[in-house]
């Protein structure tokens, strides 16, 4: 029988139900076809850091690379420790040393889940760049403390990066319908953003196949509200899509549906699947906390390690849930009630 090691990050939170929950789905759904998940559950968290100074211990990435993949239920709390801290301390320094550059997070609406649009017809691939951009934490603060401080955020795109997730976007949309649309704001960011506009046009010219669109922003936002059936692949910038998918999430009829996968896609090091939710320290251990979106990302955990079969099993079982209103409206449900309703479904 094979044998997947997968490295457990509850982390903050309502992330400690809502992987308990996907674990034993992933579990049942592995039995059922013939596989085993053998897990190693760290406590890398902001009580961890609290105690110890850091979010991980010093060798953390090391000892996550011998996994096959990694499963993260959510990462902080605000008033423990600033969200600065912790996204800096442990979940980014993972997506990049692992070069886990494609962040993918899938946008529609489950059976009986009513999002707010009058649109139920969409389903929206949202491809954001992981590694770099926005988020790639180069800059500094000089003169702290005084009338003439000054911090600086620069954002760096490299040629590299910008071309090799807008390819992963092309060739996604070529499994799917066959339309891309790039998201950039190139007519005030006449630097970074034209230059990705730019590798948009020249690599259109190899993906033929491929219906390309460029959308500022601001339009792709309104798009995603008016139109989102309009919408097949979209690819973005690590900010862009970080904001587009929490958009994305709210169409689909909120944060508790909301799945993504960080991808290595040469499978050179593990790839990392987390629910898009934060941890929700408002809501942490009432028991209320929607395990679908971490549910759903660990069927993209099984899609990867190539237990396809398994992971459309776990998602036939997610859908059946929803469709008998079981997990269908945010707070109606408790965890454990949707937990139990879709390893049922599993059969």
């Amino acid at each position: 029988m094979k044998t997947y090691k997968i490295a457990l990050l509850p982390g903050d939170g309502i992330g400690r139900d809502v992987t308990a929950a996907a674990w034993a789905v992933l579990e049942k759904a592995a039995s059922l076809n013939g596989f085993s998940l053998d897990a190693t559950s760290y406590p890398w968290s902001c009580d961890y850091y609290l105690e110890n100074g850091s979010m991980m211990p010093a060798d953390g990435i090391e000892t996550l690379r011998s996994f096959d993949a990694i499963l993260l239920g959510a990462v902080g709390w605000p008033r423990k420790v600033p969200d600065s801290v912790s996204l800096h301390g442990l979940l980014l320094p993972i997506r990049k040393a692992f070069v886990q550059y494609a962040n993918i997070r899938p946008h529609r609406l489950l059976p009986g889940v009513q999002g707010p649009l009058r649109a139920d017809g969409f389903d929206i691939l949202c491809i954001r760049e992981n590694t770099e951009g926005e988020y790639s934490g180069a800059g500094g603060r000089v003169h702290q403390g005084t009338d003439n401080e000054v911090a600086v955020e620069t954002s760096i795109f490299t040629r590299t990066g910008v071309e090799r997730i807008l390819r992963f976007g092309f060739e996604q949309a070529r499994t799917r319908r066959g339309k891309l649309a790039s998201v950039t704001k190139s007519n005030a960011q006449k630097y970074s953003m034209v230059f990705w506009d730019e590798i948009t046009q020249r690599l259109s010219a190899e993906y033929s196949d491929v219906e390309v669109t460029s959308y500022h922003i601001d339009a792709m936002a309104a798009r995603m509200v008016m139109a989102p059936d309009s919408l097949d692949v979209v690819v973005a910038s690590n900010l862009f899509g970080d904001i587009l998918t929490d958009l994305g999430a709210a169409i689909q009829g909120g944060l508790g549906f909301a799945a993504s996968a960080n991808i290595n896609p040469d499978r050179s090091a593990p790839s990392m699947f987390e629910p898009v939710h934060g941890s929700a320290p408002d809501i942490a251990h009432l028991g209320i906390a929607n395990p679908i979106a971490a549910i759903w990302s660990g069927a993209m955990m099984l899609e990867h390690l190539g237990e396809a079969a398994a992971a459309a099993r776990v998602m036939a079982a997610i859908e059946a849930t929803t469709a008998r209103g079981i997990g269908a409206i945010p707070g109606k449900d408790k965890t454990d009630a949707i937990t139990a309703s879709v390893l049922s479904a599993l059969g």
